[in-house]
């Protein structure tokens, strides 16, 4: 059974979740619908291009990712259908594969051309759906749309090496008020060659960053006199990015990494590594 999944910005208190998976009932009532996530910050390209590159993999292969953030159908905002790492992806072309193809080549792109026989304003329950479902039956992309060789790329998606340096920026805040950075352990581990560092996020600093959140606990120590709750550790998450995060936060008591340090999207990041 083909599976379709939904990636949107269009929250949970409004009709829209519900009248797109209609339209992919009325197309299809085989079909298995997966919500990955509806809560994206409204037209947060960074933040959706996150969730779904930590997400898609884990489907099996030839499943249908449709992405509804900053979706509304322009001469600036075409859309497209991607089929890569066996996987196809509808969506606008804004951006928001900016992150999957910095890993990984398209295999193939379509600009999907369907848009004449529409009528409705809401492309995702629309162009998305029909698109979605024209795969699900085994279509080939090349009936909804005409091949292009390459798809949007906006700045700030990836970090920049110079100097001895990486220069990120927070991508994304998680539900724990943890700040995940655009810098991944493997760019870290390349540019840095095992040399020692100072990361520095607004006014903290760092020189550690650690495999997961409790690795900065000593054990040996009684319990009462660990002092761990709130302390501030970077630290290298389970998809592979450098996350600055408070040990066991919580944002609405003790705070959290980006309550506490004024951590949010785009808040520079810096890594400089010592010279040999």
């Amino acid at each position: 059974m083909p599976i379709i999944t939904l990636t949107t910005d269009f929250g949970l208190k409004d009709p829209y979740v519900g009248a797109v998976k209609g339209a992919i009932f009325n197309e299809l009532l085989d079909i298995n619908i997966v919500d990955i996530s509806h809560l994206v910050t409204p037209f947060h390209i960074a933040e959706a291009a996150y969730i779904i590159k930590n997400a898609y993999y884990t489907f099996p292969k030839g499943t249908i990712h449709i992405i509804g953030v900053d979706a509304e159908h322009t001469p600036d905002n075409k859309h497209v259908a991607v089929y890569m790492d066996g996987h196809y992806f509808v969506c606008a072309d804004n951006g928001i594969m900016c992150l999957l193809t910095a890993k990984f080549n398209a295999d193939k792109i379509v600009e999907i051309n369907i848009h004449d026989r529409i009528t409705s304003n809401f492309t995702v329950m629309d162009a998305f759906v029909q698109t979605a479902c024209h795969i699900a039956r085994g279509g080939t992309l090349e009936v909804i749309g005409k091949p292009i060789e390459r798809l949007k790329n906006i700045s700030g998606m990836q970090p920049a090496v110079a100097n001895n340096s990486i220069n990120g920026q927070v991508i994304y805040i998680d539900n724990y008020g943890n700040a995940v950075t655009n810098i991944t352990r493997d760019l870290f581990k390349s540019t840095g060659k095992g040399r020692e560092f100072t990361l520095t996020a607004r006014s903290e600093k760092h020189y550690k960053i650690y495999d997961h959140y409790s690795g900065f606990i000593d054990f040996s120590k009684e319990d009462y006199k660990r002092d761990i709750d709130g302390r501030a550790i970077v630290i290298f998450n389970s998809s592979g990015y450098i996350e600055i995060a408070t040990y066991k936060s919580n944002p609405i008591t003790i705070g959290s990494a980006s309550s506490l340090f004024g951590l949010k999207d785009n808040t520079p990041i810096k890594i400089k590594f010592n010279e040999t």
